[in-house]
């Protein structure tokens, strides 16, 4: 998944394919979310300190009079993001390459919000070690996630221009795209790519009126993501164990997030990397924090081991 719009248009005229994630919220309606996901049985017990609130966070009908483009809109985050939008008032339009889910999707925002959602999304990430890509493989990836965010991005910035109406964007890419990671590395290039993308466009088109800002989630147990990079489940409580508050995400707490972001609340945020991943980052980042797994009784001894070097 990788990039959303919102802004103030009095109509959009859109014709796309593979979108790579970009959302788009013109001045026309607008939507919300009501994905509710309970603790994972995997959790630690630091997470009762830190339970998801997923219920939608703006103003009822914060985003009426407005319209929203969302690429993989009908599962996963995108479906949690359209849920939002359409519950605080907008007027959702949906994309991705599978026309059935989509449908069901739609009726199923609907018939929950009571607001239109219009058919008109697409990441892609498997794991594999990078001996093993070929030109295609590589292609496939960068051509979804980058390029497919790339020219939504632009063309649609090029129609808002000539139209002299303003808009909001937002990228959902993750916390590796600013790490870098192995076995993942046409994503992880392509994610680079799109966040350098934002924060290119933001320092150029706001002018224009337009704002771009970048969320980058952690882990999320979502079907389409696990099924392609945790296939056999056996990841999971090792990501886990390196998450601070003890829990996975949430698609309703990132779609709140989403929300705040294309919102007027946000209107001075712009060029903005948000990481929401629980504290993953900076703990696998810092270079002792592995030293969280000593006993009590082992840190004695090593007080004991580092008073006897005091003079040395």
């Amino acid at each position: 998944m990788a990039a959303m719009l919102f802004g103030r248009i009095s109509s959009c005229s859109l014709n796309v394919n593979s979108t790579a994630g970009l959302r788009i919220i013109c001045n026309k309606k607008c939507f919300s979310s009501g994905t509710q996901v309970a603790c994972q049985s995997n959790d630690r017990p630091q997470a009762r300190f830190f339970p998801p609130a997923d219920g939608v966070m703006l103003p009822a009908q914060a985003f009426k009079n407005k319209v929203a483009f969302i690429t993989g809109g009908g599962t996963g985050l995108g479906k949690a993001m359209t849920t939002a939008f359409s519950s605080l008032g907008a007027e959702c339009v949906i994309a991705s390459r599978k026309l059935d889910v989509l449908k069901q999707t739609a009726e199923e925002i609907s018939k929950q919000t009571g607001n239109k959602v219009v058919i008109n999304n697409a990441a892609g990430n498997f794991i594999s070690p990078s001996e093993g890509l070929s030109p295609n493989a590589w292609r496939t990836i960068t051509d979804i996630v980058l390029n497919g965010t790339a020219y939504v991005t632009l063309g649609i910035g090029k129609q808002l221009i000539k139209a002299k109406k303003g808009a909001a964007f937002l990228a959902i890419t993750t916390i590796y795209a600013e790490s870098g990671s192995g076995f993942v590395v046409p994503s992880a290039s392509a994610k680079a790519g799109i966040e350098s993308l934002c924060k290119s466009l933001a320092a150029e088109w706001g002018r224009y009126g337009m704002r771009f800002n970048v969320i980058q989630p952690g882990p999320i147990p979502t079907k389409g993501a696990f099924s392609r990079l945790d296939p056999t489940g056996m990841f999971e409580k090792t990501m886990i164990d390196r998450i601070p508050t003890g829990r996975l995400g949430t698609p309703g707490e990132i779609a709140n997030l989403a929300t705040y972001l294309c919102s007027d609340y946000a209107s001075w945020v712009s060029g903005a990397v948000i990481r929401m991943d629980g504290g993953e980052y900076v703990s696998m980042a810092g270079e002792f924090n592995e030293l969280r797994k000593v006993t009590t009784e082992q840190w004695a001894m090593l007080e004991q081991m580092i008073r006897k070097t005091k003079d040395s």
